[in-house]
C-alpha cells in the first residue's frame, strides 16, 4: 500500500510499504477514506524527530469502511464506516472505567512512562503505524471504532477521530460559567472548533492569533478576535474587554511550537540536528517548550479561573509564573484527549441535518495522499491560507 512515511527532520514523503495484517483476535482493518494533516503532526517534524525512525507510517485522525476483523471484535462488521480515535483504548480497565481513555492501562507504553498508545505518532507512544495510507491496522477495535452513518460527507464526522473531541474537552476543562467569557489562544483548527463549540454553548469567545485567515474565519462565526500583532498586550487587551478581571476560563490550543519564545526555539532546533542517541535524552529529560500562549493564557484567566490546555507540551524543565499561579488561585486541567468520553455528546450535534459546528467546511485544502509531503509544508508554513488538510488515499 501507499503510505506517508517520515524520513528526518522536515522531511516526510509517500512510499509503498507492507500492507497491514490482523495480528490479535480484536483487531480490524479498515480501508481509509479520508485522513488529516494535525498540527500535532507537526511537531513530529522538527521537536519530536528524534522518537521516529525513517519510514515510520503516520497520521492519527483517520476514516473509512472495514475491510477485515479478528474473531474478538464485538459486534463491528466488515462494511462499517468507522472512525477511529486517535488514541488506542480497550474501554474497561481501572483506567478506561473512569473515561481516563488517554491513560489505558491496557495500552499503555509503560517503557517510556507514557499514557495510551497513539496512531502514529513515536516510540513514545508505541510507534504504532498511522493512517495517512491505503489502510490501518486498528488494534482495540471491540471498542475504539466509532460506526457513523452511511449517507454523509467524510467532513461531518472525520474530526471526531482527533481534533473535534479535543477542542470539546478544551471547553468543557475551562470551566465557563454560562455567563461567562473564554478566551482562546490558537485559531487553528482546535481553536476554531473550541470556539465554536463555545458559542453553541452561548458563551463569549475572545480569539487571539496572528494570521489573517484565522482570524477571519474565526469572526465570522461570531468570535471577537485580537490580532497579536495589532496589540503590544494580548493579556492586558483581554482584561480591557472584560471589565479588567479576565476570562473565565482559557484555552491554550497551541502547544509548544508557539511563536513568541526565540531562545527557545533556537534550543528545539538545536536538539533536532543532533544525532538520535544524543537528542532523545535531552527531549525526553531536558526539554523545553515555547510558552508563549500558556503564559499569556494563565496571565489572562481572571482570579479563581481555570486555564485548560490542549495543545501538546513535551518539556520537563519548563519554568512556570508558580508565584502568579498560587496568588491568583487558578486552575489549571490539561492532557491528552479522552476521545469516547465526548463522542455521545458530540455526535448529538453532528447528526443533526445542519452543520451546527460547520465541520464539513472547515477544511481549505483536500488533496491526494499523494500530495502529502507538499502539504505538510504548507501546512507548517501556513501558506495559500491553509487552515485544515484532508488528504484523499
Amino acid at each position: 500500500m501507499r503510505a506517508l512515511t517520515f524520513q528526518g527532520k522536515e522531511s516526510v514523503s509517500v512510499e509503498t510499504v507492507p500492507d497491514p495484517t490482523i495480528q490479535q483476535p480484536n483487531d480490524a482493518i479498515i480501508k481509509v477514506t479520508s485522513t488529516a494533516i494535525c498540527g500535532s503532526d507537526l511537531h513530529l517534524y522538527e521537536v519530536l524527530g528524534p522518537f521516529l525512525s525513517p519510514g515510520d507510517v503516520l497520521g492519527h485522525e483517520t476514516m473509512g469502511i472495514v475491510e477485515e476483523v479478528g474473531s474478538e471484535v464485538g459486534d463491528l462488521a466488515v462494511g462499517d464506516r468507522v472512525v477511529i480515535p486517535f488514541n488506542i483504548s480497550c474501554g474497561h480497565c481501572w483506567m478506561c472505567s473512569r473515561g481516563l481513555f488517554a491513560q489505558c492501562e491496557t495500552t499503555q507504553v509503560r517503557a517510556q512512562g507514557k499514557g495510551a498508545s497513539l496512531f502514529g505518532y513515536t516510540e513514545l507512544y508505541g510507534s504504532v503505524p498511522g493512517g495517512q495510507a491505503e489502510y490501518l491496522r486498528v488494534p482495540q477495535a471491540q471498542f475504539g471504532p466509532i460506526t457513523v452513518p452511511e449517507d454523509v460527507t467524510d467532513e461531518r464526522y472525520l474530526y471526531l477521530s482527533d481534533i473535534l473531541p479535543t477542542a470539546w474537552q478544551a471547553f468543557e476543562f475551562a470551566d465557563v460559567p454560562e455567563d461567562g467569557t473564554v478566551a482562546v489562544f490558537g485559531l487553528g483548527p482546535v481553536g476554531q472548533l473550541t470556539a465554536r463549540i463555545a458559542l453553541n454553548a452561548g458563551r463569549r469567545v475572545i480569539g487571539v492569533d496572528r494570521v489573517t485567515e484565522r482570524l477571519n474565519l474565526a469572526r465570522a462565526y461570531g468570535v471577537e478576535v485580537i490580532d497579536m500583532d495589532a496589540v503590544d498586550d494580548v493579556p492586558k487587551a483581554i482584561l480591557d474587554l472584560t471589565d479588567g478581571r479576565g476570562a473565565d476560563g482559557t484555552v491554550d490550543a497551541v502547544g509548544m511550537e508557539a511563536h513568541g519564545s526565540p531562545l527557545e526555539q533556537a534550543a528545539i532546533s538545536a536538539v533536532g540536528f543532533l544525532p538520535d542517541i544524543i537528542a532523545k535524552p535531552l527531549a525526553d529529560k531536558m526539554a523545553i517548550d515555547r510558552l508563549a500562549a500558556l503564559n499569556a493564557a494563565i496571565k489572562s484567566v481572571r482570579r479563581g479561573g481555570t486555564v485548560s490546555v490542549s495543545g501538546v507540551y513535551g518539556g520537563e524543565i519548563d519554568p512556570m509564573p508558580m508565584m502568579e499561579m498560587f496568588d491568583r488561585g487558578i486552575t489549571m486541567r490539561l492532557g491528552q484527549c479522552h476521545v469516547k468520553r465526548w463522542t455521545d455528546d458530540i455526535i448529538k450535534l453532528l447528526d443533526k441535518s445542519e452543520d451546527v459546528l460547520g465541520v464539513e467546511s472547515l477544511a481549505t485544502h483536500r488533496v491526494p495522499l499523494e500530495d502529502a509531503p507538499a502539504a505538510y509544508e504548507m501546512f507548517q508554513k501556513k501558506q495559500d491560507g491553509c487552515i485544515k488538510v484532508v488528504l484523499k488515499p
